[in-house]
């Protein structure tokens, strides 16, 4: 699918995103192995959330329907509640799924491997749930998928007593699991689906599981846990500790995606826009791009209004943005702006200086090699930029417009709608449907504010 980006327009007015993604993959999973009946809201229909769903109903015969049906038709659920993508308007009710379980002695061998898509949360979380149900399950998934990193999950997993078995350090993963015991496990790389898999798999073991991380990553997976009133312990020095627990059901509404949110705001800042993103997730270790934005001379408030499950809610308002500057993201602020990276180099590559993202090595194993896709999108749309070892500098000073490709990342395809509402030039974007694994309806919503976008 390509798209034609025309400079010019402002983006601007009140709107919403999509469910948070990232949480809702935990609450799924969380609702699978809970027992009792859990009712979940505001569902988005991002196609990794659905792989999500699609495997648990593989896992779980008391819910196969129910997640099978949102899977396969996320616009619309059996109760007759619909998604709607919001169009430059507020937020209204999204999809909801009730998901019946029986804890995690109920999960089921699957019928066939299971296919997780496009999504690394799916895999690597799973992974941690199968540790200890005593059956085989193969987890697959598509060739992106299959280049990213997978042994960092099976190692600590394989400690705590489960066979996991890797192919070549990739998927597909095999996973035999059994009887955990606890573990210490000091993770080399900061990953939070690598501490949630622990987390996931420490709830069934025998003993203290605890997890320590180089730098602290978002902590979704703790703040579920906690609500649910499992024995979670957390230090600010990066240290989980869980001990085995069984929840029950539970009710919860997902927060909009502030990932997602980040991008909108990009686009107002570039475009001089004044934008209000209602209903998102502010999540401390989730919303750090705002200090980096404030840096470079975006000025956003955000008020909290509520909380689900532990995760604070509330709005996001941009001002209007004057001139930009470039900013320095050190390696201990890498790992909370990780999904947001794209969107700030979209800001910086407009930026009247450089902006360096140091150690952000980690951007190699996302759904592509986003440390060099992000210079050649820069660099492809008449910009400068380079990778120096493991660290991204986008040199500023705007961009000319021309034409690039998303390369299959959701991510990638986003920034580069939102870097060419501030070009010199029209940008036609190759690939733009990437944008739905993520955020479905972002170009519809980018028109709804105000942006000239063509088909």
């Amino acid at each position: 699918m390509r798209v034609r980006i025309d400079p010019g327009g402002t983006v601007g007015g009140e709107t919403a995103v999509p469910g948070d993604k990232s949480i809702v993959h935990r609450w799924l999973i969380l609702a699978a192995i809970g027992d009792g009946i859990s009712s979940l809201r505001n569902l988005p229909p991002a196609l990794d959330v659905r792989s999500t769903a699609r495997c648990l109903a593989a896992l779980v015969p008391e819910a196969r329907r129910s997640l099978d049906a949102w899977a396969s038709n996320p616009a619309g659920t059996p109760d007759g509640q619909g998604f709607t993508i919001n169009k430059g308007e507020p937020r209204v009710p999204g999809a909801r799924v009730e998901v019946r379980a029986l804890g995690r002695a109920g999960l089921q061998v699957p019928d066939g491997r299971l296919d997780c898509g496009n999504s690394g949360t799916t895999m690597r979380l799973l992974a941690g749930v199968l540790a200890a149900s005593p059956f085989t399950s193969v987890l697959v998934g598509d060739e992106s998928l299959r280049g990213r990193p997978m042994d960092r999950v099976a190692e600590p997993l394989r400690q705590m007593g489960a066979d996991v078995r890797t192919t070549d350090g990739h998927a597909p993963v095999q996973v035999t699991g059994g009887a955990l015991r606890g573990i210490r496990f000091e993770t080399p790389v900061a990953s939070a689906q690598v501490k949630s898999a622990v987390l996931l798999a420490g709830l069934a073991a025998e003993g203290e599981t605890t997890i320590v991380e180089p730098v602290r990553t978002r902590d979704h997976t703790e703040r579920a846990l906690l609500h649910l009133g499992a024995p979670v312990r957390s230090s600010g020095a990066g240290r989980v500790t869980v001990e085995a627990f069984q929840h029950g059901g539970f009710s919860a509404e997902g927060p909009g995606d502030v990932s997602s949110a980040a991008f909108l705001v990009a686009a107002a800042a570039l475009t001089a826009g004044e934008l209000t993103v209602s209903a998102v997730g502010l999540n401390p270790s989730r919303t750090r791009f705002i200090d980096v934005m404030g840096r470079m001379g975006v000025v956003i408030e955000h008020l909290q209004t509520g909380s689900e499950l532990g995760e604070p809610v509330g709005d996001l308002h941009v001002a209007k943005c004057g001139g930009l500057r470039g900013t320095t993201v050190g390696p201990d602020e890498l790992p909370l702006v990780i999904d947001e990276v794209p969107a700030l180099a979209a800001l910086a590559a407009h930026a009247v200086d450089a902006t360096r993202f140091l150690g952000a090595g980690e951007l190699r194993h996302k759904e592509s090699d986003r440390l060099h896709g992000l210079a050649r999108l820069v660099r492809s749309l008449g910009g400068h930029a380079a990778v120096e070892g493991n660290d991204l500098v986008v040199v500023g000073g705007g961009l000319a417009g021309g034409g690039a490709h998303a390369g299959g990342d959701h991510r990638i395809a986003m920034a580069l709608a939102v870097a060419g509402l501030a070009a010199r030039g029209p940008v036609e974007v190759e690939g733009m449907e990437a944008a739905d694994v993520s955020f479905p309806g972002f170009l519809e919503t980018l028109r709804g504010l105000g942006a000239q976008i063509g088909g």
